[in-house]
């Protein structure tokens, strides 16, 4: 399988952009793979000058395979930007490699992406490859340098074309799967946040494309892929950043191990001492205690 192409989504980010580029180059794979990046307008008069910054850079980035960039005329927002260039990437390839300008990839990351979708092209229950874990204490006994969840992450991941045409965007079912208790308690048997967050999507309070991709992995039943130390690190939290602020719930351990061969998993289902680390990590008794530190950090930096 070629190496898949890179879609990277930016808005008005320039210093995290140059460290998610500088970090990408680093992979020995980077200069064979294709990049597509997609520049959104600017929402208001007041971020037209950031992001006429950020396309300027975006016009030097070299060192791949080759570079193509997309700039929007309106403000499409993450969701539909994230939706409409993935499905244009598909459209050419069979497999994409998507990364957002606040991720910091390790040097590794480019050969884990490509490998995973090599190995698990075949399997009918993965959705999706994450390059990224939060921190998890893996089990002496556990032999792989990947784990099956069955939650995607949106934190540098990949997938496949055949894997991405279906997704129901619109949620037409839900309707009719709201009105079910037992419905609503699966879907948030893997993360206390998920059914209302996928509710306020629904409602229009938010505008999330991740939400919707995952309401699409609960009801076919399919698992992600993720490393067992992470290859990407999430830098986004700050002041500038459009969705993400203060403290950083996702910080973790990024791979320097430099390794471009991996142990990967044959047969696909959660270990399930893995799997109770995951559930704590979005248990609402770990998403309260993150929410009281953002709090906290908002407070102290005014």
């Amino acid at each position: 399988m070629p190496n898949a192409p890179i879609a990277l989504f930016t808005y008005k980010r320039l210093d995290t952009l140059k460290q998610t580029v500088s970090a990408l180059k680093q992979n020995e794979l980077a200069r064979d793979s294709d990049l597509f990046v997609f520049s959104d307008a600017a929402k208001t008069q007041a971020d037209e000058a950031t992001v006429k910054n950020v396309r300027d850079f975006l016009k030097t980035i070299a060192g791949f395979k080759s570079v193509h960039l997309a700039e929007a005329d309106t403000n499409r927002g993450l969701a539909n930007s994230i939706i409409n260039g993935v499905t244009e990437v598909l459209s050419s390839y069979d497999t994409v490699i998507v990364l957002e300008d606040d991720l910091v990839a390790s040097s590794n990351f480019l050969s884990f992406m490509n490998q995973c979708l090599s190995f698990y092209n075949s399997y009918p229950e993965v959705l999706s490859i994450s390059g990224y874990t939060m921190p998890i204490q893996v089990p002496e006994d556990y032999s792989f340098d990947v784990y099956a969840f069955p939650r995607v992450s949106s934190h540098g991941w990949a997938t496949w074309k055949n894997k991405w045409v279906n997704i129901d965007w619109e949620v037409k079912d839900f309707a009719e799967f709201k009105q079910s208790s037992a419905n609503r308690r699966r879907f948030r048997s893997n993360g206390s946040d998920l059914y209302r967050m996928l509710n306020k999507q629904m409602r229009g309070k938010i505008d999330s494309w991740a939400i919707r991709w995952q309401y699409h992995s609960h009801r076919q039943q399919l698992y992600t892929i993720y490393p067992t130390v992470s290859k990407i690190e999430n830098i986004g939290f700050g002041s500038e950043a459009t969705h993400t602020t203060g403290f950083n719930r996702f910080k973790t351990k990024l791979d320097k191990s430099d390794s471009g061969a991996f142990r990967l998993l044959p047969k696909v289902k959660p270990n399930e001492k893995i799997h109770r680390q995951f559930m704590d990590f979005y248990s609402v008794k770990s998403r309260g205690i993150a929410k009281i530190k953002q709090l906290l950090t908002k407070v102290t930096s005014s």
